[in-house]
């Protein structure tokens, strides 16, 4: 028998198998797994609700302005439209619009929201920008101050105006404004917009006319649309007008000579003979000859066309003929019987005043 010694192995009771440690691992695995499709499944299903809801109809029975000031956030955006009964919780607006990335897309200004709108309604809306239109109109033929004081009544505007523009600067017309817009940026628009009517009619005009400046036209545009309030009228009354200045004859217009009484304030009665004849007043066009120093008026667009293309007349009368409008008339002796008709009308409804 031999006496090497054959060493025995050493057992560490403590040690797991190696299988174990697997089978751990693969458990915790599949445990993350399933958490993280449990967690997926769960986002995937909110946000699949979020989205219903955010197409779902609005709880507002009826049509909905709402302002939105300049700067507003989408927190405050949110609460005003919970507030409003727009939708039924802000927070899953806002929460929509942010993960759009609309949270900065949002415009300030006055909506109207229809009835039963879905926060992506809403959202859309107030995307567009498209706000709530308030149309602000003033009368061919007002004076600037007139303009000025119906602009400081006009309560969707905001500011105060810096100077009353010039006499027949500006272009009366209906403008869309929205709240809030200043008063000096309504001017500023009608100031624009006669340059740019000018700068589109001027090239066009008639030729020979007498008067060669665009200031000029605005003057004599003025006298026309203080003289009728009949549109149709407007390229006639314009060829009196063009035809008296070209032969050197005094355009004899009643409005010139109120507005260098009253400043273009109605007169409330008729002229009189004495302020027929007053020469002092620099706008009396009886007494002067051509154009007024200034228009009297801020004319329309009608009246400033139809004095670049006045009508084809030999007219150069022309008096009230008792429907609203006037006769006009190429001679004297014409329009003294037009005249004498028109006598004959006032005294008729005089007497049946009486």
């Amino acid at each position: 028998m031999s006496d090497v010694k054959t060493p025995k192995a050493t057992v560490n009771a403590n040690a797991k198998p190696k299988g174990g440690i697997a089978r751990l691992l693969l458990w915790l695995f599949v445990s993350l797994l399933v958490l993280a499709l449990l967690a997926a499944g769960a986002v995937y299903g909110g946000y699949r609700w979020l989205q219903a809801e955010f197409v779902r109809p609005g709880p507002a029975l009826e049509e909905t302005v709402i302002m939105l000031p300049r700067g507003t956030g989408l927190v405050r955006i949110s609460s005003e439209l919970e507030a409003a009964g727009l939708v039924r919780d802000g927070r899953l607006f806002r929460a929509a619009v942010t993960l759009d990335g609309g949270d900065r897309a949002l415009r300030a200004g006055e909506y109207a929201v229809p009835a039963a709108s879905s926060m992506a309604q809403i959202y859309e809306l107030l995307r567009s920008g498209r706000t709530v239109q308030h149309s602000v109109t003033f009368a061919e033929g007002l004076t600037s101050a007139m303009i000025v004081a119906a602009l400081q009544e006009a309560d969707v505007l905001t500011g105060d105006i810096t100077e009353i523009p010039a006499e027949g600067t500006i272009l009366p017309e209906t403008y869309l404004v929205d709240r809030g817009t200043t008063r000096q940026a309504v001017i500023d628009r009608m100031l624009a917009a006669q340059g740019e009517l000018l700068d589109e009619l001027w090239p066009n005009r008639a030729e020979n006319l007498p008067f060669e400046t665009r200031e000029e036209a605005i003057i004599l545009a003025s006298v026309v649309e203080k003289e009728t309030g009949v549109a149709s009228e407007r390229p006639e009354v314009a060829a009196v007008f063009v035809n008296r200045l070209r032969r050197g004859m005094r355009l004899e217009s009643d409005p010139t000579i109120i507005y260098g009484i009253t400043g273009g304030e109605p007169l409330g009665r008729g002229l009189r003979r004495s302020e027929l004849d007053n020469a002092n007043n620099a706008w009396n066009t009886y007494q002067i000859n051509g154009l007024p120093p200034t228009p009297i008026a801020n004319p329309g667009a009608e009246s400033i066309a139809a004095v670049l293309n006045p009508a084809e007349s030999r007219a150069l009368f022309f008096v009230a003929d008792g429907t609203g409008g006037h006769a006009f008339a190429a001679t004297y002796a014409e329009h003294q019987r037009n005249v004498a008709r028109w006598r004959q009308i006032e005294r008729a409804r005089q007497r049946a005043g009486d």
